[in-house]
């Protein structure tokens, strides 16, 4: 019988390259605003907005064997220019509702099950204009860590944090030659990140072959914390 997973947030991006890995060996769940190309993959979707909903798990099942919160932001702003509407609007969508999901569905996963969460290479590396992303996703790097200890060795957390990934959400960023030259430019690799790269990790850390893996904060980031190679 497969295992089950579940992704928050998987019907583009990073989360979408993952459950098209997945979709082979598990059970793949999707609890999403909207459904998009999941209609492509051999996957069962839960309509479900991570900063309103309360995730229904009569609609999950029994057990679960990994998890991944894959929903995040990218603000890049002055503070001067960041409200503490802002603030709180990237704590909820990035922090608050994560933990009020893993609260829900912790009951579920079973004996050797892995979660994965999702940072940014902004939290171990200051970088101008990110203060309000990075500050919500050291608040997850803290939480992945203090629940890996709590719930060892029954339940593995990683944490993912990237650099810049060609993705929907990072358009504003890259939506010319000139931008994305420029993006690629700043890491020692000379490109940005692709989704396959971040799923290829989140991949092998909700499998068993990470199974020794837990509590760690893991950058995949073109060298960028790193090394300095100007």
């Amino acid at each position: 019988m497969k295992k089950n997973i579940l992704l928050i947030g998987g019907s583009h991006g990073i989360g979408f390259e993952m459950a098209k890995v997945l979709q082979n060996d598990f059970e793949v769940y999707i609890a999403s605003r909207t459904q998009e190309e999941l209609h492509q993959l051999n996957v069962t979707h839960i309509p479900f907005d991570a900063t309103t909903d309360e995730l229904d798990t009569a609609l999950l099942p029994e057990e679960l064997h990994g998890f991944a919160y894959c929903p995040g932001s990218i603000n890049l702003k002055p503070l001067k220019m960041l409200s503490m509407e802002v603030f709180r609007q990237e704590m909820e969508l990035n922090f608050f509702s994560l933990v009020n999901v893993v609260k829900t569905i912790i009951p579920k996963m079973v004996e050797g099950s892995s979660m994965v969460f999702f940072s940014t290479v902004a939290v171990g590396t200051g970088m101008p204009f990110h203060t309000s992303v990075a500050a919500a996703k050291g608040a997850i790097e803290g939480f992945a860590k203090s629940l890996a200890a709590e719930y060892a060795p029954k339940v593995r957390v990683n944490c993912i944090a990237p650099s810049l990934v060609d993705t929907t959400l990072a358009g504003r960023l890259l939506n010319n030659d000139k931008k994305k030259e420029m993006m690629s430019s700043r890491h020692p690799l000379k490109r940005v990140g692709e989704a396959q790269d971040i799923a290829n990790l989140a991949v092998f850390l909700l499998s068993d072959k990470s199974s020794w893996v837990t509590g760690q904060i893991m950058g995949v980031d073109g060298g960028m914390s790193t090394l300095n190679v100007s």
